[in-house]
């Protein structure tokens, strides 16, 4: 859970808003698709600096006779990395950085279906994505955080969620440092110099934004083996005690997703403490939560839970553009709260999607913008309570819509198919109308394209001669209407509660709802299935 502070990032988004699909601002390059990284880094205690040496393998879909990756280039600052060669079967290649990206021009143009290889050698302070400073405890430490695409700042990549990677990291570090990293671990050997060379290797293919490796002084230990899973936790060892506890709950969120959703994608499972910018960060197999997470009190299970769906929306099904990026956040958001319900029962559950739906309501207030937001041109701006809590509640809406096992059935169904691969929003809404036999164009349209919710102003009066509770519906949001279920809780004279649904579609509505006993109150949602605000007027 990227937790940023929202109100910082207002300002650039308001205006009005653009209801088409959504086309991504990273200009992608459909000649080439990266299959592996291997990254040789070298850290010390001296400085900031970091030497580089990126052995990428390529495969060329199309002829090819130049291409970029994007690096963050050295600037006037002095920060930033400097390329010293390019590399391919052991013959130096024109190479140009300019700004992030760098150019690299091939000896000969490759025919289509061609695999290569290029060796890049460089060097530099990270500007960001790799940010070495001390702990709480005043230890050094190391610590990626490449989201959503700060890697390209020390590693040369292809910096999107579209081009996904095996990754190998070779780090050699001073001797009192532990590292972790995506995947297993290969190799472990003191060099000369009071060095270590530690080798982590992740051979499923992942994003940029999730490839991570932390460099520290850690207590570790294993949690459990969990179908064969390695669950480790990552601590300072000044945390040891508590640390052990408060991660030992990951074994539990990972049972409950492998039960539910599919097979976890990975081979191991590490929770680590870190220096994250944010509340906690999903990167593969290996998720770093913030520092102060660690209290010996367990108070971050949700959290937990939250960074541990990731593994399987986000990081094996993963947004093919950034716009869709509710495809990772709002799943996160919402299985970890059905995590929570499993773990602590509807009270809690529901405690969950009140806040959520008033962190949505509060949020509206000042920006209205729909959950794929075209008109956002950066990547470090899609976080908000849209792809978050918004794209949660829609989870949550679609699920009574179908039902529970229907809903399941699709999710099931969903993972199953996208595992591994790249989607889009309309592939999950395929699969749920394949599964279902619905047609639920009209619900993802008005809640995925569509900005706000329905605002409603409900006047009700009980008629005695009829025997009719009278309603007056009107949908006040001033963006297109919804069509929605609306569930009314009656309470009579007598004692007795009735439920009774209606089907809300236009601006206006009158409903006549028989009843036998005389109508004392009447409240909306009881069951707490919309996300909706709403006044209520005896008249």
């Amino acid at each position: 859970m990227k937790k940023i502070l929202f109100l910082m990032l207002l300002a650039p988004l308001l205006g009005g808003m653009e209801l088409v699909w959504a086309k991504d601002f990273y200009v992608k390059n459909p000649a080439i698709d990266v299959e592996r990284y291997r990254y040789f880094i070298e850290l010390n205690d001296n400085d900031a600096q970091i030497k580089g040496r990126a052995m990428i393998r390529i495969h060329a879909l199309s002829a090819l006779r130049e291409f970029e990756l994007d690096l963050g280039q050295r600037d006037e600052s002095g920060k930033g990395m400097e390329v010293s060669s390019v590399r391919m079967a052991g013959q130096t290649l024109v190479a140009q950085q300019n700004g992030d990206k760098l150019k690299i021009q091939l000896a000969e143009t490759l025919v289509a279906n061609t695999w290569f290889e290029i060796e890049v050698t460089y060097q530099g302070e990270p500007k960001s994505g790799l940010f070495i400073s001390n702990n709480k405890f005043g230890e050094r430490v190391f610590f990626a955080d490449n989201w959503p695409d700060h890697g390209h700042q020390w590693l040369p990549s292809i910096d999107h969620p579209s081009d996904k990677a095996a990754v190998e990291f070779i780090i050699t570090a001073p001797m009192q440092y532990a590292v972790v990293a995506n995947g297993l671990k290969i190799e472990e050997s003191s060099l000369d110099g009071n060095r270590k060379l530690t080798h982590w290797r992740e051979d499923v293919p992942i994003p940029v934004k999730v490839m991570v490796i932390g460099v520290a002084r850690f207590a570790m230990q294993e949690s459990a083996r969990l179908n064969d899973i390695s669950v480790t936790s990552w601590v300072f060892p000044q945390n040891r005690q508590e640390g052990f506890n408060d991660y030992q709950v990951a074994v539990k969120a990972l049972d409950y997703f492998q039960k539910n959703v599919g097979p976890y994608p990975y081979k191991k499972l590490a929770n680590v403490q870190s220096k994250t910018r944010f509340g906690g960060l999903e990167n593969a197999n290996t998720i770093f939560y913030f520092e102060n997470s660690v209290t010996g009190k367990g108070e971050q299970e949700a959290l937990i839970a939250h960074e541990i769906a990731h593994q399987w929306f986000g990081n094996s099904t993963t947004e093919n553009d950034w716009h869709h990026v509710w495809l990772s956040e709002g799943f996160a958001t919402y299985f970890a709260n059905l995590y929570i319900e499993h773990t602590f029962g509807r009270e809690a559950f529901v405690k969950q999607l009140l806040a959520n739906r008033e962190k949505v309501l509060r949020y509206h207030q000042k920006v209205m913008r729909p959950i794929i937001d075209t008109s956002i041109q950066d990547p470090k701006f899609v976080l908000t309570p849209n792809t978050y809590e918004k794209a949660a509640w829609m989870l949550h809406m679609l699920r009574h819509q179908l039902g529970d096992q229907v809903f399941w059935q699709g999710i099931r169904a969903y993972y199953a198919k996208f595992s591994g691969k790249n989607v889009l929003s309309a592939d999950f809404q395929t699969v749920m109308e394949q599964v279902s036999g619905k047609d639920l164009s009209t619900f993802f349209q008005q809640w995925l394209y569509q900005a706000g919710y329905p605002s409603l102003h409900v006047q009700w009066k009980y008629d005695a001669p009829t025997k009719t509770l009278k309603l007056h519906v009107e949908q006040m949001q001033t963006q297109a209407r919804f069509d929605f279920p609306l569930d009314i809780a009656v309470q009579t004279r007598d004692g007795k509660m009735e439920l009774h649904t209606v089907r809300v579609n236009n601006k206006l509505h009158d409903f006549s709802i028989p009843l036998q006993g005389e109508t004392k109150a009447i409240s909306l949602d009881p069951l707490v299935k919309l996300l909706f605000e709403a006044k209520i007027e005896n008249r």
